[in-house]
Formats: C-alpha cells, structure tokens, sequence
C-alpha cells in the first residue's frame, strides 16, 4: 500500500510538473505573438487602430508584458468633435517622437479605439466622454493614476510624454514637424514694419507717439493677463463640448483649468473694462463739451460695471465657494 501511494503521489507530481512546464511554454507562445503582431502592426503606422476584438485580446487579455497607450476618441466627421481633432494631432506627434527614436522597444505600443470602431469598448469600460487617455499597464488593471487628466494639463505631446514617462518609466522626446509657419509671418511683419520707416524716413514722429505705444502695450497685456502663454504652455482645447447632450461649455469648470474660448472671453471683458476707465478718465481730465463728457462719464461707468461683473460671475463659476458677486451670480 505504501508503495502504490508513493507511486500515484509521484505520478501526480510528475503530471502536475509537466502541466505547469507546458502551461508556460503556451504562455509565452501567446505573449510571443501578440508582441509579434503589435510589432509589426508599429512599423506599419505608429498609432495601432483597434476595434472590440483587438482590444480585448491584445490590450486586456493576459499575458502582457508591454505597456498600452489607448486614446478613446470618436474621428468621424459626422460626430463633430473638434477637440478630438486637435489631439489626435499631439498624439501622433508623440506617437511618432517614439516609433522612429532609437529608444524605440517593445515595453510601451500607442494605439487607438475609435467610438465608431469600438463603441463595446467605450461601454465596457462605461466611458462616456472622448478623447481620453488610458495607460494599461503591464499587470494588473488601470489604476486611477493610469487616466490623463486631460482638462487639468491639456492634450500637447509634451505634456503627454511627461505623462507616460510617470506610468511606465519610458522617456520619449518629442519632436515635432518644422512649422514654417511663424518664421514667414515674424519675417512679414518686419518686412511691413521696415517698409513702412523707409516710406517715412523723411518724418518718423509716428515713433514717438505716445498713443500708438500705449495701444501696443496695452494689447500685450491683455494678451498676457488672459492666459495665452498657459495656452500656449499647455496646449488646452478651444471648448467642450458633452457628448450627451450636445452642450458646448466655453468655461472650464476647475480653477486648474482653462479652455483656450475661455481667454478671449476673459481678454474681450478684462478689454471692456480698460475702454470704461479711459472713458472716464476723458470724462475727467478733456476740454470738450460738458455734455459729451457727461455722456462718456456714463459709458465709461456703465462699461466697468457690466464687463466686471461678467469676470466676477467667471471667477466665481471656477473657484466654487467664493462668496462675493456683483450683479450676476
């Protein structure tokens, strides 16, 4: 009896072994593959395009041993998603910085799942909202970390890649295409400018006219104090729009965040406010009629009071929780 026990204990143990060595060597014949496919779909387009199928056997599916960048997004015309436009493009961009680097490995793929393409995707993962960003990483499922915060830092490359180097310790530079674009136009405005001193060469009081400066300089601060360096900094998108409802929102809801409609909003208001107070300053210190500058008194109030309101109401609709309002809640 002792025998015959020992016999079947080693059999089962000789069984179990062996399941085990060929359950592995399976495992590693079907990670094999998968890094095979993904692998060449990358060489093919840097951006692999999944639906529902690919997605669950490349993506979610073990064994993995490879990081995936997954945009959700929804590209077709009929969807009018600008945002989802505008960051398609960082994401190639970034894509592409990865694919043709020479740090190029198969730890991290890009890839992408179209609402069109994928839509059992979009409500497995009960997403309503695109574009987002979604690391899934090597084991394991996506942690909170693992979503982009997209409203917060915005969709450029840059920010992205900073993203992905904090999920996966993968450092991609970006580079992106020459943009020929503001070299041409920096070169025709001097080009202007210049013609413009030759033309006037024989008179250049225009240069010392304290008017046209004072405009210049005002218009840059107004472009500073609107936020348009954050824009250009962080690349946000030009608004939102719900893909529930339809609704476009032209304000961020987060004092962390802007939307680029946002800062011309802000720039037109805080514009609206500065034309009150030069009226009121003619109002106050000009020779003409006593009517007109009563008429510019009463602009110029009327100016103020509504346009701070305006940015009032904005301010209290990002910083939830501020008290004070004036005229508009």
């Amino acid at each position: 009896m002792a025998l015959r026990r020992t016999l079947v204990l080693g059999c089962l143990a000789l069984f179990v072994a062996w399941t085990g060595v060929g359950g592995q060597k399976k495992k590693e014949m079907v990670l094999s593959e998968k890094v095979s496919q993904l692998m060449e779909w990358a060489s093919k387009r840097s951006v692999i395009r999944l639906n529902g199928d690919k997605f669950r056997r490349l993506v979610k599916a073990p064994p993995r041993n490879y990081s995936v960048i997954v945009m959700f997004t929804a590209l077709q015309p009929h969807r009018q998603c600008v945002v989802c436009k505008q960051a398609d493009e960082e994401y190639q961009i970034l894509a592409n910085s990865w694919r043709y680097s020479t740090a190029f490995t198969n730890r991290v793929f890009f890839a992408m799942v179209d609402f069109d393409e994928g839509s059992d995707v979009f409500q497995m993962l009960n997403m309503n909202s695109a574009p987002t960003f979604i690391n899934f990483p090597t084991k394991g499922k996506p942690k909170r970390g693992d979503t982009y915060e997209l409203q917060v830092r915005g969709f450029a490359a840059e920010q992205l890649a900073r993203w992905v180097a904090d999920r996966t310790d993968v450092n991609i530079r970006v580079i992106r295409p020459p943009n020929y674009a503001g070299p041409l136009m920096l070169g025709l405005l001097l080009a202007v400018i210049g013609g413009l001193v030759y033309l006037r060469r024989s008179n250049l009081d225009f240069l010392y006219n304290k008017t046209g400066w004072s405009f210049v300089a005002l218009c840059f601060v107004l472009a500073m104090t609107s936020g348009q360096m954050w824009n250009h900094i962080r690349g946000p998108p030009y608004a939102h729009k719900n893909p529930h409802n339809g609704q476009v929102n032209y304000i961020h809801g987060s004092s962390q965040a802007q939307f680029v409609a946002e800062t011309h909003i802000v720039l037109l208001f805080n514009a609206g406010v500065t034309l009150g107070m030069v009226l009121l300053h003619e109002a106050a210190t000009s020779d003409i009629e006593v009517g007109k500058r009563k008429i510019m008194c009463v602009a110029g109030i009327g100016l103020v009071v509504l346009f701070f309101s305006w940015l009032l109401s904005i301010f209290r609709s990002k910083y939830h929780g501020y008290p004070y309002s004036f005229l508009m809640s």
